[in-house]
C-alpha cells in the first residue's frame, strides 16, 4: 500500500517490518504522555503488553483485518494509527463498520489539526471500503471525548477498560459512532 497524503505535510505511512520499531516506540511514548493517569502506580504495562509490543504488532501486520500506520508530519513520525477493517459493534455488522482502535499523537503535536485530518482520512477509507459507520472508544473523562464530538461522533453507549490495574475511577469509556 502506498502512503496516504493528507495534506502537503501529513502522511499516513503503512507499518512494515522496517518501520515497526518506530511504530512501537512512538505508540508507547504517545500513550504514556496522555494516559499514565489511568493506571495504578502510573504503570501502563497491562496496556503496553496487550497492544503495543513488537510481537503484538508483528501479529497485526499478518492480519488482513488490521491496518497500522505511522502518522508523519514533514517526514517525522508524530503519531500512530490502528484501524480494524471489519469490526462491528452491537447491531452494526462487521461488514458495515470500521473501528479506529488507536489514534495516538505525541503530546507536542496535539492540538495542531493533525487529529482532525486523520479522522477525515479514516472516514474516507471507510467509505472506500463501503462502510456505513466508523466507531471508536474514548475515555469519559478528558478532552478526547470533546474532540470526537466536535468532529461529528456521537455517544452510542457506555463501556469500560477491561484490562487489569486500571484505577476504578478511570475505567469509564464511551463508545462513539459516526454514520457515513
Amino acid at each position: 500500500m502506498d502512503p496516504i497524503i493528507l495534506d502537503t505535510k501529513i502522511t499516513l505511512v503503512p507499518v512494515t517490518q522496517q518501520n515497526l520499531e518506530t511504530y512501537v516506540t512512538v505508540g508507547v511514548k504517545s500513550y504514556c504522555e496522555h494516559y499514565l493517569h489511568l493506571w495504578e502506580n502510573e504503570d501502563p504495562t497491562p496496556y503496553i503488553s496487550h497492544g503495543l509490543t513488537k510481537e503484538v504488532v508483528e501479529r497485526e501486520l499478518k492480519d488482513e483485518n488490521a491496518l497500522n500506520f505511522l502518522i508523519d508530519l514533514n517526514q517525522v513520525t508524530v503519531g500512530i494509527l490502528k484501524l480494524v477493517k471489519n469490526c462491528g459493534i452491537d447491531e452494526i455488522s462487521d461488514l458495515a463498520a470500521l473501528k479506529a482502535e488507536k489514534i495516538y499523537l505525541l503530546k507536542e503535536h496535539a492540538g495542531k489539526g493533525i487529529g482532525k485530518q486523520v479522522l477525515q482520512v479514516i472516514e474516507d477509507m471507510a467509505r472506500q471500503l463501503n462502510k456505513k459507520t466508523v466507531w471508536l472508544d474514548s475515555m469519559q473523562k478528558g478532552n478526547p471525548i470533546l474532540f470526537y464530538q466536535k468532529n461529528g461522533y456521537q455517544i452510542k453507549r457506555e463501556s469500560e477498560v477491561v484490562l487489569p490495574h486500571v484505577k476504578p475511577s478511570e475505567k469509564a469509556m464511551w463508545i462513539l459512532t459516526k454514520n457515513l
